[in-house]
This record gives structure tokens, sequence and C-alpha cells, in this order.
């Protein structure tokens, strides 16, 4: 890892650090003591809004596939094909856990044919994957206590926050 993050620095190559966040809509709130007992609406049921993220790991740019049903393998190959959209000639190198929608065969083979090297984590170490960070911070500064009236009202927050963590957040 500490290699191909040292070529990164160097120019040499663009490292990116992938993984998913799953956000189920609801209301985010802390503890709070008052006199008199306060209702907060909640959401009925299970919506998701799920967030594959690529991180380059020295600009902290972030390049996201969104959805409410599932991340999977297809997915990972949608973001490969937009990193390689971003970074048309030149080297790109993954960094990712493994994730079984991550480390299939069809994204293998995608990796090969859009000229990207997978570089797995070895396995339970959450705390390599940059990204992880990203997505606590994302969780705090976006949803930590608020209520949602709306499912969208709730992925537009999280938007916002992706948005802005290049510039605002930095």
């Amino acid at each position: 890892l500490e290699p191909t993050l040292q070529e990164a620095a160097e120019g040499k190559c663009h490292a990116y650090f992938i993984d998913a966040a799953h956000f189920v809509w609801g209301s985010f709130l802390s503890v709070l003591w008052c006199f008199a007992r306060q209702f907060i609406r909640s959401a009925t049921g299970r919506s998701r809004y799920n967030v594959l993220g690529a991180l380059n790991a020295v600009t902290n740019h972030m390049v996201t596939i969104t959805n409410t049903g599932y991340i999977n393998s297809w997915c990972v190959v949608d973001l490969l094909k937009e990193l390689r959209k971003i970074h048309l000639d030149e080297p790109i190198t993954i960094i990712l856990d493994n994730a079984r929608y991550q480390r299939c065969y069809l994204v293998e083979r995608a990796a090969y044919m859009y000229d990207v090297e997978l570089l797995f984590l070895p396995p339970y170490s959450p705390n390599l994957n940059l990204i992880e960070r990203v997505w606590k911070f994302i969780k705090k500064k976006a949803l930590n206590n608020r209520s949602f009236d709306s499912f969208a009202n709730f992925q537009t927050s999280i938007n916002q926050c992706i948005d802005g963590f290049t510039t605002c957040h930095k």
C-alpha cells in the first residue's frame, strides 16, 4: 500500500480508495432531556440510499455512483468506467476491501479491460481504507441530529455533503 501511495503522491499514478455506504432513511437524534415529552415523526419502511464512492488518495476528489437498490459488481464496473473517463491514458490503482461484489470475476475482467490495477486490502482492516473515515464524517455532518420529512431531502443532505467534501469540508 505504501509504495502505491508514494507513487500517487509523486504523480506517477492515481490511487483511489473504493467502498460503499448504505444510508438508511430515518431520524438521527441525540439524547435530549426536556420537561415535556416530544414526538418526532420518523420514516416509514426501510428506504436506503446507497453510495459507492472512490476517494482520490492525493487530491481527496470523490467520484460516486448512487442508487436506491443494491450495490453490486455492475456498480463497481460503472465506477471503474467513470474513473477511466476522468483519467484517459494515466495509470490508475484502485484500493479496495474484500467485499464479494468487489472481488469477483466481473470486476477483475473490467479492471483488465480498463487497464486499472486492483489492490486488495488485508481482510478485516477497515482502518486502512481512507474512505471509511469519509463515510463516518458524512454521517456526522449530513445526518446527525436531523430528521428528514422526505426521502428526497434525505438524499439531498447526503449529496450536498459529498459535493462539498473537497471544498467547504476540506
